[in-house]
């Protein structure tokens, strides 16, 4: 009888204990395939900016994140069937997914540039890349900018899962280029070996009709996490949590103007 009164009183100190498990996580979607804004360190974990972003906003939110790796044109369909919560990603704000997903605040803005050959010479009318094989990650804004901007003038656009591999056929000459984020192609290529004899080329690239207003964080039509995440982006920037993690990776200010 004695046993049995005192598993019973285990039991109910158990239940009223308010632990962190009787929190559901944030599940958040991200690609980890874009260095410095998230990779895989050779343990296998994800490390990079968007990556230490999203854990300090959790923190900030007191909850705890749960990261779920999707190649990035998966991002927003797992979204839509609630596999994940949120996206994290660096994926652009624009009107176009406007129409399937709510964004928070940017967290950062970069412009778009094209990398070529170093020497090649591309004017503002880009009408040098006719015939030019270009590389775009598949269902980023960088694809539709090449295919509506770019394949008009004659460029040949060459879709792939991943920025990775595009680097991997610019290197080696079977692509002539890629367009992609700025600082991505600057971190993740121009000062890698393999980027070695490589520039940006052309001029940058930033209409809003493309690139949008900066990079947010996506999550599902209507839902109230939305403005929890602005209050903590505004509080990071703050409480200086943002700096700190940006002068991590970048020596220069990444949130933008």
């Amino acid at each position: 009888m004695k046993k049995l009164v005192l598993l019973g009183a285990l039991a109910l100190s158990v239940l009223s204990l308010p632990t962190f498990a009787d929190e559901k996580p944030l599940k958040i979607g991200i690609e980890a395939a874009y260095p410095p804004f998230a990779s895989k360190a050779p343990d296998g974990s994800i490390v990079g900016f968007d990556y230490d972003i999203g854990n300090a906003l959790c923190e900030e939110m007191k909850v705890k994140c749960q990261w779920v790796e999707q190649e990035f044109d998966g991002l927003i369909p797992a979204l839509k069937v609630r596999k994940i919560d949120a996206i994290l990603s660096s994926m652009s704000i624009t009107e176009d997914r406007k129409k399937s997903v709510d964004f928070t605040n940017k967290y950062y803005n970069t412009p778009a540039r094209l990398v070529m050959k170093e020497g090649t010479v591309v004017s503002d009318k880009l009408t040098e890349l006719k015939g030019k094989n270009i590389g775009v990650q598949r269902g980023s804004i960088h694809e539709r900018f090449a295919r509506e901007v770019l394949a008009p003038l004659g460029a040949e656009i060459k879709p792939y899962g991943s920025q990775n591999e595009i680097y991997l056929d610019v290197a080696a000459g079977r692509l002539d280029g890629t367009v992609a984020d700025a600082t991505l192609l600057n971190d993740g290529f121009l000062k890698t070996d393999a980027g070695k004899g490589f520039a940006f080329v052309g001029p940058q690239f930033t209409d809003e009709k493309y690139f949008g207003d900066g990079v947010g964080i996506a999550v599902r039509k209507g839902d109230a996490l939305k403005d929890k995440i602005n209050t903590a982006i505004a509080a990071i920037r703050e409480n200086g949590k943002y700096k700190q993690i940006q002068d991590k990776y970048f020596d220069f200010d990444i949130y933008g103007k």
